[in-house]
């Protein structure tokens, strides 16, 4: 069986492109990472704790964690704690493109294949005025970086360069092709 360790419900959408035969289940853990951590790095870390804090739980079981980052001049923008910190991260995405990094980590037993995948965004050059209606919205709260590309954020995005779906939170072109390899055991 494979088990997400995510409560996402845009990673459960989008796992079922890959398989229907799979149970999320939530991943409760410290996501406090680690000084000096390089920022491209910070999925893949995250990832494979929420995959690896499950198996106790299934320890038979294909595990998968992942985790999303939106990072700017090296800075990793998480989920904005009030609208003041969301003013502040759409300000500086506003007219600048940005990385998003989605991690898989994929766990079987003492086997561990963790990756990311990188899409650039670009945002439009953003008014005070569609700052302040976006944050209205109540959507950026629960998001990296502030914003959903799959709701009303996508009215705030000029381009991406990538795998739309990673920056929604689930590389499943990818992802796909990695849990073949696994399972193959290459």
């Amino acid at each position: 069986m494979i088990i997400l360790a995510s409560a996402s419900p845009r990673r459960r959408e989008l796992m079922n492109l890959i398989t229907e035969d799979f149970k999320a289940v939530s991943a409760d853990v410290d996501e406090t990472l680690p000084e000096n951590i390089n920022p491209l790095k910070a999925s893949e870390y995250l990832a494979e704790i929420k995959a690896r804090s499950v198996t106790k739980s299934f320890p038979e079981d294909l595990l998968i964690g992942c985790d999303t980052t939106v990072i700017i001049d090296e800075k990793i923008l998480g989920k904005p704690k009030d609208s003041d910190q969301c003013r502040e991260y759409l300000k500086m995405l506003s007219g600048r493109t940005h990385e998003v990094i989605t991690a898989c980590s994929i766990v079987c037993g003492n086997n561990v294949r963790t990756f990311s995948e990188v899409t650039e965004v670009t945002f439009r050059k953003l008014s005070e005025e569609d700052i302040e209606w976006y944050i209205a919205t109540g959507e950026p709260f629960d998001k990296a970086g502030g914003y959903g590309i799959q709701g009303k954020g996508s009215l705030l995005i000029e381009k991406i360069s990538g795998d739309y779906f990673n920056v929604v939170g689930l590389p499943v072109s990818k992802l796909n092709q990695e849990l073949k390899n696994f399972v193959k055991g290459e």
